[in-house]
């Protein structure tokens, strides 16, 4: 029952990789997606994000005004580290309990949690493999530049704003190099997927 760890910078393919390992059998958790549901019109989560940054970070029919307050947050650590102490349990709690589930569904699962702030949140979870997306940042630039339509001054403060590249590649048990073809990316996804035991072998042997 092998709990994997997938992380990558912004525009660094890692939702690429996740779905073709969801495509090989994978259960694959997506981070982002369970932030969006713990901040969801009711929710605790949604009530003290308002009471911390004000009412106006709601929209009117009670739902998270993500631009508003992302651009509250954007670049002052301050208030990103009093918003993540409020999201962050709630997303771990959830998390946990998607892990377990599937676990208890099959037993034999292979469980890939896609989380951006790996290094930021969760490092330090127990983790049988991490795997990393990694593509330069001249690439992601040009990446955010062309598919997200970004200017490239908003694209460059993005990927600043996230943890340098080396944090990542540092807890890195496995690289996928995105910086060439779709079909290199997912040749290496697939020689993961076929090499999976052994690769998590040899994490626990350095453990």
């Amino acid at each position: 029952m092998p709990l994997v760890a997938l992380t990558g910078g912004i525009a660094s393919g890692k939702s690429t990789i996740a779905r073709r390992l969801a495509e090989h059998g994978a259960v694959v958790v997506d981070a982002d997606q369970l932030v969006r549901e713990v901040q969801s019109p009711g929710s605790p989560v949604l009530a003290r994000i308002a009471d911390a940054f004000g009412a106006d970070m709601l929209r009117p029919d009670g739902s998270l005004d993500r631009a508003a307050l992302g651009g509250l947050v954007f670049g002052d650590r301050d208030a990103i580290a009093r918003l993540n102490a409020i999201v962050h349990p709630a997303v771990r709690a959830e998390s946990a309990r998607r892990f377990a589930a599937a676990f208890a569904a099959d037993p034999s699962a292979v469980v890939v949690y896609d989380v951006p702030l790996l290094v930021e949140a969760r490092v330090d979870d127990p983790w049988e493999l991490i795997v990393v997306a990694h593509a330069p940042a001249e690439v992601r630039v040009q990446r955010l530049v062309d598919l997200r339509g970004l200017s490239r001054s908003e694209a460059v403060a993005r990927i600043d704003s996230q943890v340098p590249d080396d944090a990542r590649l540092a807890i890195a048990d496995v690289v996928i190099d995105t910086s060439g073809s779709l079909a290199d990316t997912l040749r290496q996804v697939d020689d993961l997927w076929a090499g999976l035991d052994g690769h998590i072998a040899r994490r626990a042997s350095r453990a």
